[in-house]
């Protein structure tokens, strides 16, 4: 079966598009002529213009439509339309651009969408907190627009945090491009704010952007920084500060895990159990939540990518289940994840696959937007059990040894 960079662009595109978009349904999705989407398709002309639009329309990369990296197998209709209204939201909200009914809701209002927003988010419902989003930063822009002059500071704020949902569900679903749009928009927004909190969070919001684009050590330098701005005194530090500051350094662990760099990852770790001990249990604050529980689990997942699997493991064994239901629903279904992998590592293959499964079954949504399952059932390989036939069919794969590979569902259903 071909690679995804195997293809010509024209035929990325045919593929992207499906059987359920005609030419005339992506030229008018995109605003060109249908001589343009079929001379791009039929590889004989792809201005920049066209490719940016085409791949707005797809809610993708532009590197996806050249090639230089596969579609995510989540990149569903809905999930593509709900990409292209916050694509919408975040460029026309940084030109100035407000449509006429847009509603200033109050700050008040606006702090209480930013909360049931991001819980939609931590719960694994990205695709909502997405559609959430979209009118959400409209709305915080026209707020912003009727605050009076020496008055905006706190609609600048929300603001922010409206960019920074919109820059991680981007982030989340392959928009790389909007990622980094929103991300901008927040910073400029925090800073404008005048808040430091919120420009170390939007700044490990870049570095997790940079950690997905494979910019690993730009990610670190951004993660350090942002962990080393919000450093509380613990002696006074508030619950709010504390979750802040575990959060970040425990980011920063993570980074330095892909790094391979064990010494650094083990320093930020210690931060973050301590950090967790100060707390006593677990405390949302900033659209994130941390605790001790979170730093453990947090830690499993960062021992796997070291390749310190028996820490992993060790780690797994000292969590039961009252301790992990005090986290959010896409925290429990990401320690799942790293708890499959640790044991596909220990070649403990049944259990991996029965951890891999509930996790999928539990949260079907959460899952079609996570890489890692396939990963794990690539690994597991070729213990040809029921068991792997059924987790292979829920995440959309084909088991290693089998002879059409792997490719994104999306494709598979277009060729």
């Amino acid at each position: 079966m071909p690679r995804w960079s195997d293809y010509t662009t024209g035929e990325r595109i045919k593929i992207l598009r499906g059987r359920e978009i005609r030419q005339s349904d992506l030229a008018e999705m995109t605003g060109l002529s249908l001589p343009t989407i079929q001379q791009a398709e039929q590889d004989k002309r792809l201005t920049l213009q066209t490719l940016m639009k085409i791949a707005a329309a797809f809610g993708v990369d532009t590197s996806v439509i050249l090639g230089q990296q596969a579609p995510r197998r989540a990149m569903e209709q809905k999930d593509r339309a709900m990409m292209r209204a916050l694509s919408r939201a975040v460029h026309d909200t940084a030109a100035g651009l407000l449509p006429d009914d847009a509603d200033p809701a109050t700050l008040e209002d606006l702090a209480e969408i930013t909360s049931r927003t991001w819980d939609l988010y931590w719960a694994g419902r990205y695709a909502e907190a997405g559609a959430v989003a979209a009118p959400f930063i409209t709305s915080a822009a026209a707020r912003l627009r009727e605050q009076p002059v020496g008055e905006q500071a706190a609609a600048w704020g929300v603001l922010s945090d409206a960019y920074r949902l919109a820059g991680y569900v981007a982030n989340l679903m392959g928009g790389r491009d909007l990622a980094y749009a929103a991300i901008g928009q927040a910073q400029m927004a925090a800073q404008n704010a005048a808040d430091d909190l919120r420009q170390a969070l939007v700044a490990s919001g870049r570095a997790w952007v940079y950690l997905r684009d494979a910019r690993l050590a730009e990610a670190l330098a951004l993660a350090e920084k942002a962990a080393v701005d919000i450093e509380p005194r613990f002696s006074r530090a508030t619950k709010e500060e504390l979750v802040a500051y575990g959060s970040h350094v425990n980011f920063a662990a993570v980074v330095a895990s892909r790094m391979g760099d064990k010494d650094r990852a083990a320093d930020y770790l210690s931060q973050s159990h301590a950090t967790g001990v100060r707390m006593g249990a677990e405390h949302r604050a900033h659209g994130t939540l941390f605790g001790p529980v979170s730093a453990t689990t947090q830690a499993v997942g960062i021992n796997v990518a070291l390749g310190q699997t028996g820490k992993a493991l060790t780690l797994i064994d000292g969590l039961h289940d009252n301790d992990l239901q005090a986290l959010s629903g896409a925290a429990r279904n990401r320690y799942a994840m790293d708890k499959a992998m640790a044991q596909a590592d220990a070649k403990m293959w049944d259990a991996a696959l029965d951890t891999l499964e509930q996790a999928l079954l539990e949260a079907p949504e959460w899952g079609r937007h996570q890489a890692l399952p396939s990963v794990i059932v690539q690994k597991v390989g070729k213990a040809s059990t029921a068991r792997l036939r059924r987790v292979s069919e829920l995440i959309g794969v084909t088991p290693a040894g089998s002879a059409s590979g792997f490719l994104p569902a999306t494709a598979k259903t277009a060729l």
